[in-house]
């Protein structure tokens, strides 16, 4: 089965190797049909420290590192 990538902003890069990833997504109401913005927040692993805040990121699925982190940042 494939891994999936999402692709968001670097909200914050404060912890050690970690960066949070917030990722912008739009779907449509089911009922009222307006088209809705949902982001969600995921913490990727930031090996070489290299992402800053604002940076456009790719992140892939990756077997789980520790308790909150599941994702892996794309170079």
């Amino acid at each position: 089965m494939p891994k999936r990538v999402l692709s968001g902003v670097v909200a914050s890069n404060k912890a050690d190797k970690t960066v949070i990833v917030e990722v912008t997504n739009t779907v449509r109401h089911p009922k009222y049909l307006k088209v809705v913005k949902t982001r969600k927040k995921f913490a990727a692993h930031d090996e070489n420290n290299k992402c800053n805040i604002g940076d456009k990121v790719q992140i892939i699925e990756s077997k789980p590192i520790s308790k909150t982190k599941c994702w892996v940042v794309v170079e």
